[in-house]
């Protein structure tokens, strides 16, 4: 069982930055695709970015382009979101995910294992 945990998240004023940290307690750390989503009251929760095994390949939702950048660390069992450019409507709940699929994905039901979530609010 993966068990994944969230932090970094916060208030931060429109344009400035953020970064999100996850934990992940598994051995194989370093076979797993890993991804963000986030999710706004009322919506759908949102693909955000996600990272190939060794952090080579990344894949991220427009909106977020050159502005937000995905990277892990295998030793330490840890992905990051630095997130730049903050907007009113980055608000959300940010969620990691794990999958261990073999091509990266934005669709969240190809994430088996997930987060509990960290807040980050944008305020204008």
């Amino acid at each position: 069982q993966v068990q994944l945990v969230e932090s970094g998240g916060g208030q931060v004023q429109a344009g400035g930055s953020l970064g999100l940290s996850c934990a992940a307690s598994l051995s194989s750390f370093e076979t797993y695709i890993m991804g963000w989503f986030r999710q706004a009251p009322g919506k759908e929760r949102q693909f955000v970015a996600a990272i190939s095994w060794r952090g080579g390949s990344t894949y991220y939702e427009d909106s977020v382009k050159g502005r937000f950048s995905i990277s892990r660390d295998n030793a330490k069992n840890t992905l990051y979101l630095q997130m730049n450019s903050l907007k009113p409507e980055d608000t959300a709940a940010y969620y990691c995910a794990a999958t261990t699929g073999w091509v990266l994905t934005g669709k969240s039901d190809q994430y088996r294992d997930w987060g509990q979530g960290t807040q980050v609010t944008v305020s204008s």
